[in-house]
């Protein structure tokens, strides 16, 4: 199979159930962001990180492509590949988890620490302007509510995770001062 069909040489890409939209249309701008973020993962686990870390941006990186999905399929009365609130409980749980290895937080704190730290904040960054979008394309067309809070939760947990790095190799957060 080729990896180029051409069929979107004119500006049009194609959706789940045959639908064409533009290229620029929101609903491909947010999936697409979404995309972005799965790959700004994919080198935060270039670096060397703890095994539990590992596994959960692992499953992370699957459960973004079934955010991806979900959003590139507009018919909502298709109930495959979308969204479960489920998964987006799993990352409450993830949060409440590490939470009680960190100490509490006491003041604003600013990206930084280690590569690995670093690059979580960053992705955190990709997954709000994610999360932006879907919420733009929801003011235009209907679309699984769980995408949006799946990402919310995502970029807690990203920020709790991106402490959690830094302080598990004994590095404190970098605080904000004026």
């Amino acid at each position: 199979m080729k990896i180029y069909t051409k069929t979107g040489d004119d500006g049009n890409t194609g959706l789940q159930g045959n639908f064409r939209i533009s290229k620029s249309h929101p609903r491909i701008m947010a999936y697409g962001t979404v995309d972005e973020a799965n790959a700004a993962l994919g080198i935060v686990l270039a670096n060397s990180l703890d095994g539990d870390v590992i596994d959960i941006l692992t499953k992370i990186q699957n459960e973004l492509f079934l955010v991806g999905a979900d959003l590139s399929n507009p018919n909502l009365n298709d109930t495959k590949n979308r969204v479960p609130l489920e998964i987006v409980e799993k990352l409450e749980s993830y949060i409440d988890k590490f939470e009680l290895e960190l100490p509490p937080l006491t003041n604003f704190i600013l990206p930084g620490g280690t590569i690995a730290s670093s690059q979580l904040h960053y992705v955190r960054t990709v997954v709000r302007r994610a999360e932006t979008m879907i919420v733009q394309l929801s003011e235009k067309e209907e679309i699984n509510s769980n995408c949006i809070k799946y990402l919310n939760r995502l970029s807690d947990l990203l920020f709790v995770m991106g402490r959690l790095i830094n302080h598990r190799i004994g590095k404190d957060d970098i605080l904000w001062k004026i």
